[in-house]
């Protein structure tokens, strides 16, 4: 349970929660990069995209379900926003619990690196 985001979870450590359901959890980042800056994040613990198996490919739809849900909600759906997945080392996972980044709420830059 070293996992931050499942101590965000479990409740353990406080957060700005501001949707969940029974497989995902939406909470802004400590640390935001754009106006609107949104970790989705399933329940269930799995390290990254490597380490889903088929079993967990409905969880994908809920995290993108959850995350145009919360465009809508902060009102950048329709202007646009952009949603990331890092994963491992070089695609600069900072946390080993798979998560969408939702970004939005100003233009962003065309430079994906």
């Amino acid at each position: 349970m070293d996992c931050i985001f499942c101590q965000i979870i479990a409740g353990r450590i406080p957060s700005d929660i501001i949707f969940q359901d029974e497989s995902v959890v939406c909470f802004r980042d400590i640390h935001p990069l754009a106006p609107t800056h949104i970790l989705v994040v399933p329940k269930k613990h799995i390290d990254s995209l490597v380490a889903m198996t088929e079993a967990d490919l409905p969880l994908i739809g809920a995290l993108v379900k959850a995350a145009n849900l919360m465009a809508k909600k902060e009102k950048i759906a329709e202007r646009g926003y952009r949603l990331v997945i890092n994963c491992g080392k070089e695609g600069t996972q900072a946390v080993t619990h798979l998560h969408m980044h939702l970004l939005g709420g100003r233009q962003l830059s065309a430079s994906l690196g």
